[in-house]
């Protein structure tokens, strides 16, 4: 019996189907979990219940577990210190370094790649990291075509993306854990999901309410709101990938009593704001952050909000 903890978003779940169709097609179990939506570590219940397990896999989580004695895999694409224990294996191209983002965008492609596992939940996971500009990119032909072997038009991808990361969105963590069983089947039919169409309306009113807060100068934008939904990093991508700003930080004051905190760059500025050295810096700070080489997430108490904000604004250049 195998366990699969995963991030709460379309990567993460499609990550996680991917995982499930290989262990089922080699006749063993799993069962698979999400840690509570919008932090990055793991609860009670997740630390319970993999006690009884032969083997965990950590996909799309950068999750500290100097305390677990289970054997580990971690399958990532994200910036993460390596836990130097016998029992814990990282498949992570970025972090073994000589690899870029651009050959391995997804938690997805990365599994599609070590075993050879090619669908259209490659192509799912990457659109959820990377949007319609993955398209635009080198391998996105590779990801047309796998879309295309499931019946799925471009803008069908992009709904479906939609519908997934909407349970998390919402807070749903059971829907999250659900919607893996799900998207392991034929994709289309969840195009008509009415429990995620729902969501979606919900989801659009609270993103319109937070874009109206949103200040810029020059090519820096600031988004400041509040709102017990997980939809800080939809804000900030519509901020940076369809009205064009360089870059944005957007803030959650009241996240279900917690704060957040989300930056995010356009890769042109990567060469100019070291990412990863904003991270570690946060993590040294005993923060509760994550992310990769163009952005950042911290939820934090709301106490220590406007230090995390200063100290992004310092360490980006913006004042």
């Amino acid at each position: 019996m195998f366990a699969i903890v995963h991030h709460w978003d379309t990567d993460g779940i499609c990550s996680a189907a991917l995982i499930a169709n290989m262990l089922e097609s080699n006749g063993m179990d799993w069962k698979n979990y999400t840690p509570p939506i919008g932090k990055f570590e793991l609860d009670n219940r997740i630390r319970k219940s993999i006690n009884d397990f032969e083997k965990v896999f950590f996909l799309d989580l950068n999750i500290s577990l100097e305390d677990i004695k289970k054997q580990v895999i971690f399958i990532d694409h994200h910036i993460q210190a390596k836990i130097s224990k016998e029992n814990v294996q990282y498949i992570n191209p970025i972090i073994e370094g000589g690899r870029s983002s651009e050959d391995f965008p997804s938690a997805t492609w990365i599994i599609s790649t070590y075993f050879s596992l090619w669908n259209h939940l490659s192509a799912l996971g990457v659109i959820g990291d990377k949007g319609e500009k993955i398209f635009n990119e080198k391998i996105g032909q590779k990801v047309k075509e796998l879309l295309k072997t499931a019946g799925l038009s471009l803008d069908d991808s992009l709904k479906l993306v939609s519908l997934i990361d909407s349970n998390y969105i919402v807070m749903d963590r059971e829907g999250v854990e659900n919607a893996v069983k799900e998207v392991m089947n034929n994709p289309k039919h969840l195009l008509n999901h009415d429990k995620w169409l729902e969501n979606l309306e919900k989801i659009r009113f609270e993103v319109d309410k937070a874009r109206s807060n949103l200040e810029f100068s020059g090519n820096f934008a600031e988004i400041d709101f509040e709102s017990g939904y997980n939809i800080i990093s939809k804000v900030a991508r519509l901020a940076v990938w369809k009205q064009g700003y360089s870059a944005v930080l957007a803030i959650n004051r009241d996240f279900n009593g917690s704060a957040q905190i989300y930056f995010r760059i356009n890769p042109s500025l990567t060469l100019r704001i070291n990412m990863q050295n904003i991270i570690n810096k946060l993590k040294d700070a005993s923060f509760n952050v994550g992310g990769k080489k163009e952005v950042l997430g911290v939820i934090c108490p709301k106490s220590r909000l406007e230090e995390v904000v200063s100290f992004i604004k310092s360490e980006a250049g913006f004042e």
